[in-house]
């Protein structure tokens, strides 16, 4: 069985914990612990011998994988700890964006031979735009996403004005290493893209969000790629999702089967 240590118990947190427990067993997965910044969560719906009450303590559950489904801030702290002991999925790879804890991660993985999983999440096409750009065709690559203005967890105050009728705003528009810091929990499928992408890497992908208060049902993910010789892709995903969800509900499912290929791939990043 594939001990899974799950770090955050937020909407995501809570569906990985219920699909473990439900589904675990025949699939070959199981608990090692769960633990969240604030524990009272935890109980009345987490065995508490399954609470881990000091993140430090994930040494002593005999964890195989450390799944992220919290914040940027834990990857930035913990992340090279982690990797020093076990495999590590990444669900806020926004993180990666500071170009230092990017190296650090790599550093780590290859040094303990453990690998630094990234989920490709809400971002379609994630392997194709990677297989694109390993064979040295990939020439350019944006991103679009558009959710009601509830949807998004911005830095300071740039939707703190927003009103129910005001219709579509572009809040942001230019290179995804610029953005992360700005929706650090909006932009993880742009992260993602710029990881598959990695002759152009963070600097190099461009990306924009944008309020749309039409958008009460769904999320959409536009992407366009350009390749050699006039080669182009472009993609839109509507992803539903309620007001105020950070997560589309077809990202939920599609988190769980990344998390089901984490066995182990050496000491590398592993887009999944």
């Amino acid at each position: 069985m594939m001990r899974i240590g799950i770090v955050g118990y937020g909407h995501l947190g809570q569906f990985l914990v219920e699909k473990i427990t439900t589904a675990g067993a025949r699939l070959g997965v199981t608990l090692a612990f769960v633990w969240n910044r604030n524990p009272d969560k935890l109980r009345g719906s987490v065995p508490e011998e399954l609470i881990l009450y000091d993140l430090s303590d994930f040494k002593d559950r005999g964890v195989d994988v450390i799944v992220e489904v919290c914040h940027p801030r834990i990857v930035k702290e913990f992340g090279v700890l982690f990797l020093s002991h076990t495999h590590f999925l990444v669900g806020s790879p926004s993180a990666l964006s500071d170009q230092h804890l990017n190296t650090q991660l790599r550093q780590a993985a290859e040094e303990h031979g453990r690998t630094l999983y990234l989920p490709t999440g809400a971002l379609w096409g994630g392997q194709d735009i990677q297989r694109l750009d390993d064979s040295g065709a990939l020439k350019a690559l944006f991103i679009r996403m558009s959710k009601h203005p509830s949807c998004f967890r911005l830095t300071g105050d740039v939707l703190s004005d927003w009103t129910s009728n005001e219709g579509r705003r572009v809040l942001f528009s230019g290179s995804v290493a610029e953005l992360c810091p700005v929706a650090p929990n909006n932009v993880n499928t742009m992260a993602a893209a710029a990881i598959a992408a990695g002759t152009l890497g963070f600097d190099g992908v461009r990306g924009e969000i944008v309020s749309d208060t039409a958008l009460s049902d769904y999320h959409v993910v536009e992407v366009e790629v350009i390749g050699l010789n006039g080669f182009s892709v472009h993609t839109v995903r509507k992803n539903p999702a309620k007001l105020g969800a950070v997560t589309g509900t077809a990202t939920f499912n599609s988190f769980w089967s990344s998390l089901l290929v984490c066995k182990g791939h050496g000491g590398q990043v592993y887009l999944c």
